[in-house]
């Protein structure tokens, strides 16, 4: 899969993303897409559809053909509450050596950079600093991970843990989310755990009243995010991108 939101990758596999460090490859793929997906929801998903027209959304605040400058009261800012982590066990199985693996999702804690960067190697993505890779996870809103965790039967405490899935979203935390970076393991692949990757997170933004959700998708992966309720160019708006001429 391949999408896109604040850090930028790209790949072949189940990956969403797009980077400044590697501009040129996120061009690639701008260029041939040319699709900028906006989350409108879908009964299927059971999620609320956006009843206000994309731009409306956006223009909250700002009174249509009118001049007057509108000044709320002040208020006292409440401090804004970051998105609560979860962990669970996406799924489990007993292999024929009687290893336990569980799937494991999770929106808290830290991620250890050279595993992230041993997974982008596995799904072709081109390599980026580990510090600029770091400043982009902490700068994102929310970040979730998939790790395989192997048990087995003989060993007492000893796990197996290691990173398979990621995706992670920027925000401004009021408005607009966009998400960036969906990658899987190529070899869990096909067990609709980008899916859920993407479902989790959506949902954690709605539940911040964060309805204006957008990602950048390969044309390979467009029918992936319409199942999942995203549209291509919503009322026509298309996205547009700056970059140097030299």
């Amino acid at each position: 899969m391949h999408a896109s939101v604040g850090l930028s990758l790209s790949s072949r596999a189940p990956a969403i993303c797009s980077s400044s460090a590697h501009f040129n490859q996120t061009q690639l793929l701008f260029a041939h897409l040319n699709l900028n997906y906006y989350y409108t929801g879908t009964k299927k998903a059971r999620f609320c559809r956006i009843k206000a027209s994309f731009w409306e959304s956006i223009r909250s605040g700002i009174l249509k053909n009118n001049t007057t400058q509108v000044v709320e009261p002040s208020v006292p800012i409440e401090e804004e509450e970051e998105p609560l982590p979860e962990e669970f066990v996406l799924t489990e199985n007993t292999q024929p050596d009687g290893v336990i693996e569980q799937i494991i999702f999770s929106s808290g804690g830290d991620i250890d950079l050279y595993d992230l960067q041993a997974l982008c190697d596995k799904v072709g993505w081109p390599r980026r600093p580990l510090s600029k890779l770091g400043a982009a996870l902490k700068n994102s809103y929310m970040v979730a991970t998939l790790h395989s965790v192997r048990k087995s039967p003989n060993a007492d405490g000893d796990d197996y843990k290691t990173l398979i899935g990621m995706a992670r979203a920027t925000s401004d935390h009021a408005f607009n989310a966009t998400i960036w970076d969906v990658l899987v393991d190529p070899s869990y692949q096909g067990q609709g755990l980008g899916k859920a990757l993407v479902e989790k997170m959506i949902r954690a933004l709605l539940q911040r009243d964060i309805g204006n959700i957008s990602l950048f998708a390969d044309s390979k992966v467009v029918d992936f995010y319409r199942n999942l309720g995203f549209e291509p160019d919503p009322e026509g708006i298309k996205g547009m991108f700056w970059h140097p001429n030299c």
